[in-house]
């Protein structure tokens, strides 16, 4: 059985580039974003989840062309080539990276070429190229793949120095009108004067009044 090579095509044409070796290994990275937040009387800072980045890629691609005696360089331009600006897209190309099980919708935003063998007339015929490809998500992909939490779920907020009720309210349901069910949910009396550190409830959407029945959209 033939061995499953890894290819890079590019989304908008369907045109694809067969690698001329396998990686022998390849890295995917993702990390998270938070912010701390120093309360005073707190003997630690508050952490709160800021925003998610985006996974990136990371491969070595070798490149070999000395038994046929060829310019290496006419093999790895075509993987450079990716990073330049498409004329019908204004910016270079979206990729999709794949090899076997691997799926990988992305840009290549960084791309080391580094020569390692030369013909007697200083042709090179051996190149590794170390490329790093960042996932690419648009709205419409994004809404498809990840499934969000809305108003409808309970939650909890640390109140955070210089927070009102509007801007939190504003925050959770996106209306910074519909502060209401906050104080009533956390028996507030007086919703200007919140609490630096000050836990609330986040009560869903609709919500009903326990004492009055009214429910606020």
């Amino acid at each position: 059985m033939a061995l499953t090579k890894a290819k890079i095509t590019i989304e908008h044409s369907n045109e694809s580039i067969e690698v001329m070796f396998n990686p022998e290994e390849y890295s995917l990275n993702r990390d998270n974003n938070f912010v701390s937040q120093a309360i005073p009387g707190l003997s630690s800072p508050l952490l709160q989840f800021a925003h998610g980045n985006l996974r990136t890629l990371d491969m070595e691609l070798l490149f070999d062309t000395y038994e046929k005696r060829s310019d290496v360089r006419q093999q790895t331009e075509k993987l450079i080539h990716l990073m330049e600006i498409d004329p019908a897209l204004h910016a270079p190309p979206v990729l999709i990276v794949s090899w076997a099980s691997l799926q990988f919708r992305c840009v290549l935003t960084k791309a080391n070429q580094k020569f390692l063998l030369f013909l007697d007339d200083g042709r090179p015929v051996r190149a590794r190229i170390t490329a790093s490809f960042t996932e690419f998500i648009d709205p419409e992909h994004e809404a498809l793949q990840v499934k969000r939490e809305t108003a409808d779920y309970t939650k909890q907020h640390i109140v955070l120095q210089g927070e009102t009720i509007t801007g939190i309210a504003y925050k959770y349901y996106s209306d910074p009108t519909l502060w209401r069910p906050i104080t009533i949910s956390n028996d507030i009396d007086n919703p200007r004067e919140l609490l630096v550190g000050q836990a609330l409830v986040i009560p869903s959407l609709p919500y009903a009044n326990p004492a009055t029945g009214e429910v606020i959209q």
